[in-house]
């Protein structure tokens, strides 16, 4: 994990919380599950977040207003819905700081599994020739390794033989070592997947380094599944190619995505196949989620979820029964290295993930307890995953810390 200092990083999470505590009062207020359920702290939005009231009414508005097939027909719901399909496109855009948004392009999905798995069918498939490298993290998230290897699968049946090069990790915090893949990258490196946010150990995993690292030709694919709608995602700094990501992880409708194809570097992406009709309503709720994020500040959000991660993993480091997974130089709040962007994983020493998880909601803690969908030699192994938004608390982290405790 990086030492390098920056404002934000070495800023401490006490004093963040306090300074934020008034925006976000007002903001918890919003999510009616979680004001109608005052005795459950939901600590699993990694899995999926809560979506607050101006989307539930958007998606109300649209269904009772224009409720219609998008490019399928020339009356007024119709068009009304194919002007909003085509609205939220440039919506992505301009929420992911695109910029050239005339010359990109956006396509709508599922999630973010099903965004990868279409630019390695789609588009990936099409663009590599015999010999040729790719490089792919073994273990990330499932969703970021499996649909590169049915890629190299697919073209092995039609006699073409790429190479899957592993992303290579620093340590197990889960960080890349960008010498190591600088080092690694040849000229048949044609293609780089890389992770935003990892799932597990939460840590932001610097992808502005990633261009540095494998040189002005590859195209990189990033999974952002943990970090739009938790953070600002800038895809001009980042000088990334494709970003996918899930709309419910970002506050919209459950079978809800996107990829954005910045449409520079080799072939356009042009998803295979017919269409058919896309998730309207889904559609609809991105653009309200978007909309109350950037009204909320995504900069102040990513601050808050860091400030609670920060003061849960200040506590769990000084309670001997608790393995904190990842990097263990960024548990004290007052750390200088980067904290976790709003998860934290951990495993007790003798309670079993699965049990601890039971105990945690026996005393109104939802939080997720298996391997998480993780890659690698790492999936076998179950653990406790805390993840926040911007509706949880202080309070909160707090009860949930003293919980822990008790167990110790």
């Amino acid at each position: 994990m990086t030492g390098r200092r920056t404002e934000r990083q070495t800023e401490r999470a006490t004093d963040a919380a306090v300074e934020l505590a008034a925006w976000q009062r007002p903001l918890r207020a919003q999510f009616p599950i979680i004001a109608g359920n005052p005795e459950l702290a939901y600590l699993d939005s990694a899995a999926t977040a809560q979506k607050p009231e101006a989307v539930l009414d958007a998606v109300r508005a649209y269904l009772t207003t224009a409720n219609a097939n998008a490019a399928r027909g020339a009356y007024p719901w119709a068009n009304a819905t194919t002007d909003l399909v085509e609205r939220v496109r440039e919506r992505v855009k301009a929420f992911l700081g695109d910029p050239a948004p005339a010359a990109s392009a956006v396509h709508f999905t599922g999630g973010t599994t099903e965004g990868l798995r279409t630019v390695a069918r789609d588009w990936l498939t099409g663009h590599l020739r015999d010999g040729d490298e790719i490089v792919v993290p073994f273990a990330d998230h499932r969703a970021n390794l499996d649909p590169w290897l049915e890629a190299r699968d697919l073209l092995a049946r039609q006699g073409v033989r790429i190479a899957v090069r592993e992303l290579p990790y620093q340590d197990s915090s889960g960080d890349y070592d960008y010498a190591a893949l600088a080092a690694a990258v040849g000229p048949r490196t044609r293609f780089v997947a890389a992770t935003h946010v990892h799932h597990v150990y939460g840590v932001d995993m610097n992808i502005d380094r990633l261009r540095r690292a494998v040189g002005p030709e590859p195209v990189i694919c990033l999974d952002a599944a943990q970090s739009v709608g938790h953070l600002p995602v800038d895809v001009a700094a980042l000088d990334v190619d494709f970003v996918a990501f899930s709309g419910h992880k970002a506050l919209a409708l459950p079978g809800t995505g996107a990829v954005w194809a910045r449409q520079a570097r080799g072939a356009p992406f042009t998803p295979g196949g017919w269409s058919g009709t896309p998730n309207t309503a889904g559609i609809a709720s991105l653009e309200a989620a978007l909309d109350w994020l950037e009204d909320a500040g995504p900069d102040r959000v990513r601050r808050w979820c860091t400030a609670l991660t920060a003061r849960l993993t200040d506590a769990l480091r000084a309670l001997d029964s608790y393995e904190v997974l990842g990097c263990r130089l960024s548990l004290a709040a007052d750390s200088a290295v980067q904290h976790r962007v709003g998860l934290v994983a951990f495993r007790h020493r003798a309670i079993s993930s699965g049990d601890l998880g039971f105990i945690l909601f026996s005393r109104g803690f939802m939080v997720r307890t298996d391997s998480h969908c993780q890659a690698g030699a790492a999936e076998s192994d179950g653990s406790v995953r805390v993840s926040v938004h911007v509706y949880n608390t202080v309070e909160e982290i707090d009860a949930l810390a003293a919980a822990l405790a008790e167990l110790d």
